[in-house]
């Protein structure tokens, strides 16, 4: 077995380095609490996507998506923004207010509602803007480490990967996540771990992780091997799969067999999540209610029928839904095949970019803080 050396974020040391992707209305507080707590403690776990401008007004939903658990060490935002102004702003209010200890810029997210405003992964195709974001960000960070997650690029096109590293390292950047997938892809395809291992030997100055179609500890050894990058990002292959944590650290360290749990064992999964949920938005209710979204992730590849499908979507207490599962056949195991891709996976999108974005990669007269989304999260 290879060993592989822990993963340096500033003075963090992660071992195994392994780290949960930020993912809009998903890794919010509970759902780190679960992963965390099947990797016993192993790990770094970013909050969802907080956006800057949001931040620095104070807006009520974001400054409880910054809410960590006492047990979160460290504990990692990543932040959005378009404007460097802004961005340094909140990047200054979280050194200030020991807000966190680690922040992580994100240039990847290829939602139109935040492509449209030339943010995410269309950010970086605009170089002055990129540098001139990540030195305020490095600049007002102090001794707290700056990272970032990118893209590939818009499209085939417009491949923009390189450069943005090399402008990270200058900036003074502690590392680097890559998706290997364009904007234009979005989940579908097949992620190019060829791009990560170009982007290491480009920036070997600095840790680079790579991310995409990692459905397994297996996987994240093979992408390990296979690139040389530095760490893994896990995004989603852990959807209703908090113990791929476990199998990751089992998997690093070459200590057993990985979890295969039981419909018993999910479903047991399933209703302390729905409760994590409850306690952190202060209502039951509106915790088992965000949590339908989970249910068919937890449930992918079981054997429950449709209609029971169905009502385990619109529960909306923890007792109904304790008593839906357990009518379900728990003794089954662990489905074949359920380890497999979960989650978005349509492609080949047209990529919704400001005004003319595309002419002038140094142009960036046609960004302004307007551009700044005020919510944070799905």
């Amino acid at each position: 077995m290879t060993a592989f050396s822990p993963l340096a974020i500033g003075p963090h040391i992660v071992q195994p380095p392994v780290v949960l992707a930020p993912m809009a209305g998903i890794t919010n507080a509970p759902f780190r609490t679960l992963c965390r707590e099947f990797s016993g403690g192993k790990g770094l776990f970013v909050s969802e996507m907080i956006t800057t401008r949001a931040l620095v007004e104070r807006n009520e939903k974001t400054m409880q998506l910054i809410r960590f658990d006492a047990t979160e060490q460290p504990r990692s935002i990543q932040l959005y923004g378009v404007d460097p102004v802004t961005v340094g702003k909140a990047v200054r209010m979280i050194v200030d207010e020991d807000l966190a200890d680690h922040i992580d810029l994100n240039f990847g997210c290829p939602v139109p509602k935040v492509t449209r405003k030339g943010g995410g992964s269309a950010l970086p195709y605009k170089r002055p803007l990129l540098r001139a974001i990540l030195n305020e960000a490095v600049t007002n960070a102090g001794d707290l480490p700056v990272t970032m997650k990118m893209r590939k690029g818009i499209d085939d096109d417009h491949i923009t990967y390189l450069d943005a590293g090399r402008i990270a390292v200058e900036e003074g950047v502690t590392a680097i996540a890559l998706h290997g997938r364009t904007a234009a892809q979005h989940y579908g395809g097949t992620a190019d771990w060829d791009a990560i291992a170009r982007l290491k030997e480009h920036v070997p100055e600095i840790p680079v992780l790579g991310n995409g179609d990692i459905w397994s500890a297996d996987d994240a050894l093979r992408m390990m091997r296979e690139t040389g990058c530095d760490g893994v990002v896990v995004g989603r292959g852990c959807l209703g799969r908090p113990w791929l944590f476990a199998d990751l650290v089992a998997g690093f360290e070459g200590t057993g067999a990985y979890a295969a749990p039981g419909l018993r064992v999910v479903a047991d999964a399933m209703v302390r999540h729905a409760r994590l949920l409850g306690e952190w938005i202060g209502d039951e209710a509106r915790g088992v209610i965000d949590f339908r979204k989970h249910v068919a992730w937890y449930l992918k590849g079981f054997s429950v029928g449709s209609e029971m499908r169905k009502k385990l979507a619109i529960t909306s207490s923890l007792d109904e839904l304790s008593a839906q599962l357990s009518e379900l056949d728990l003794d089954q195991p662990w489905p074949v095949g359920a380890d497999g891709p979960r989650g978005r996976t349509s492609g080949n999108n047209r990529v919704v970019l400001p005004d003319g974005w595309l002419k002038d990669p140094y142009d960036c007269s046609g960004v302004s803080e307007d551009a700044e989304l005020d919510t944070s999260g799905g």
